[in-house]
């Protein structure tokens, strides 16, 4: 008997709901009433809203791609896990990053939770084609997916980076997530 996606969306929303509100409480309340005690908080939060951006982005992408899933099999669910695997180790990487005031390992460490993330994403969207057939909605929609071939890329780029030019390397990553932010009627064309 498979299981119904409602019931596979619905944990993966709780897993990402949990995951963003523990990146919040990582961003401690200072102590004293004037603006400046906010200053040495500043890596934490930018470090905060550049995850929220991508766990927001693969919250949108995963709800759309779910969409088109007309059966939930045991490889899918076993790779949406792996998916999640990965997207909860993002607040590990942004504590760490934004503890540390973007310093080179740190930001090393982000990417490849990021790269990790992606290729996840890609298995779990290559497993859901697989069980769907190769007519499938998703692989419709997912034909000629420039995107997803160009962040991976942009990930290690930012990696490898990261020793020398740690702000280009924070500067990927933020373009890597604007691309993803452009809406992508891919899915809703296919599937109207």
């Amino acid at each position: 008997m498979a299981m119904g996606k409602n019931r596979l969306e619905a944990f993966s929303d709780g897993v990402l709901a949990v995951a963003i509100t523990i990146m919040v409480l990582e961003i401690k309340v200072p102590h004293g009433t004037d603006v400046g005690v906010l200053l040495p908080l500043m890596p934490k939060f930018l470090s905060y809203v550049l995850s929220f951006l991508y766990l927001g982005i693969y919250w949108n992408n995963h709800h759309h791609m779910l969409h088109t899933v007309q059966k939930v099999t045991g490889p899918v669910l076993w790779a949406n896990h792996h998916l999640l695997f990965w997207l909860t180790l993002i607040p590990f990487a942004t504590g760490w990053m934004g503890e540390n005031a973007f310093a080179a390992w740190p930001i090393v460490v982000y990417g490849f939770v990021l790269l990790m993330s992606a290729i996840a994403y890609y298995i779990l969207q290559s497993t859901i084609i697989r069980s769907q057939g190769k007519d499938s909605l998703l692989q419709k929609a997912v034909a000629g997916d420039w995107k997803g071939k160009l962040s991976p890329l942009i990930y290690f780029t930012a990696m490898l980076s990261a020793f020398w030019l740690p702000w280009f390397s924070l500067g990927l990553y933020l373009f890597a997530a604007f691309i993803w932010l452009i809406p992508d009627q891919r899915i809703e064309r296919v599937y109207n």
